[in-house]
């Protein structure tokens, strides 16, 4: 496929509301770090989370591109405040699990469109899921607690939701959103908490309220788009 062409189907199915918000939140992200001296790294992964998180909701593989990027950012804020979870998660699982991503979805894009195939699992699929998230969900946050992290309930129980999400979103599985509705309102109020013990990172509070509201809209698109098939 020419470059051209490839670039022509990532950009198409894009709705002027979506076009309109996307490119609003960002300006508002700049503008807030701007007045509020924000890290630059803070912002870089605010933008680049942004970006991946609503071109993977619009089913298109360029996603992985921001989400490299965006995770490498990530990995580096994780550090400074001694979220040990997030950060081996993004380091260890993310990156390798996007580059995965990349040759999985590419086996499975509409000829028209350029967009991924989605799919529902199986109700035996979700229990085996349920099943082994709790106990391994306690056992995240017990280690996590062990090494002094700063928030190992939130930090513990995202980690290894995030290790879920990510195995359901290169698998193109619609209950993916599900998974990162929960992930994001917790490390929404993870973050929050950061912020008013002096951390500066109001760009990455501001991108987990995003993604938050961006979990519920693709679900909601997906959902429509298997129910029409």
């Amino acid at each position: 496929m020419k470059i051209t062409e490839f670039v022509k189907k990532e950009l198409s199915g894009w709705k002027k509301y979506e076009t309109i918000s996307v490119a609003a939140v960002l300006t508002f992200i700049i503008i807030n770090a701007l007045i509020l001296k924000d890290s630059l790294t803070a912002v870089c992964s605010a933008i680049c989370g942004i970006l991946y998180t609503v071109i993977a909701g619009k089913g298109k593989i360029s996603c992985y591109f921001f989400g490299l990027l965006g995770s490498v950012c990530y990995i580096k804020l994780s550090y400074l405040n001694a979220l040990w979870g997030n950060m081996l998660l993004y380091l260890c699982y993310y990156i390798p699990m996007q580059i995965t991503g990349i040759f999985k979805w590419k086996n499975h894009l509409r000829e028209d469109s350029g967009e991924i195939v989605k799919i529902r699992l199986s109700n035996k699929e979700r229990i085996i899921l349920i099943l082994t998230a709790i106990p391994c969900c306690i056992i995240t946050i017990l280690i996590l607690g062990h090494f002094n992290d700063k928030s190992p309930i939130a930090d513990g129980i995202t980690t290894f939701l995030s290790i879920l999400g990510m195995y359901l979103t290169v698998r193109r599985a619609i209950e993916q959103w599900t998974v990162w509705i929960i992930v994001n309102a917790l490390s929404l109020i993870m973050w929050i908490n950061l912020i008013t013990q002096g951390t500066k990172a109001y760009s990455t509070v501001i991108m987990w309220a995003v993604y938050l509201i961006l979990a519920i809209y693709f679900y909601k698109d997906w959902d429509n788009q298997i129910l029409r098939r």
